[in-house]
């Protein structure tokens, strides 16, 4: 194929409508800006945001306050309710947790939460642990390992 010969589809290429330029010329007088309003005059743009001189919605909302702390560590907390459905003696590890669906995802650190009671004897290794959670679990006789 030769670059001289190369062609756009029928259709592809469309012209731009000429507006302002006489009646006859299907678009003239007004230019397809109506009759009359501020949207219709030359040089008018609306900033964004304006809403006709009522007082804007993002004036009437709270101001963002603070700042976001970019080292901050977000866990996944399981419950102790939550370690009462596996086998006594099992070792509970975050892939395990993973693998019967009580963790979305691996990437951030577990924190085991007091919530609920535990009666089996478990080990449970996870990234952090409230007080409440360590005491129940060495309570029920089991182990407490920190990754």
């Amino acid at each position: 194929m030769m670059e001289h010969v190369v062609v756009p589809s029928p259709g592809a290429r469309k012209r731009r409508k000429r507006v302002g330029r006489g009646d006859s010329a299907g678009q003239g007088s007004t230019a397809g800006r109506g009759m009359k309003g501020q949207k219709s005059r030359s040089g008018s743009s609306i900033r964004a945001g304006f809403e006709g001189g009522q007082n804007q919605l993002i004036k009437g909302l709270p101001m963002k306050r603070g700042f976001n702390n970019i080292f901050k560590i977000y866990y996944s907390l399981v419950s102790i309710e939550t370690l009462e459905t596996f086998n006594s003696g099992e070792r509970i590890t975050p892939e395990l947790l993973r693998q019967h669906g009580f963790l979305r995802s691996l990437k951030q650190p577990i924190k085991i939460v007091g919530d609920g009671e535990l009666t089996k004897a478990v080990t449970v290794a996870a990234h952090k642990f409230t007080q409440s959670a360590r005491s129940k679990i060495e309570a029920a006789k089991g182990q407490v390992e920190e990754l």
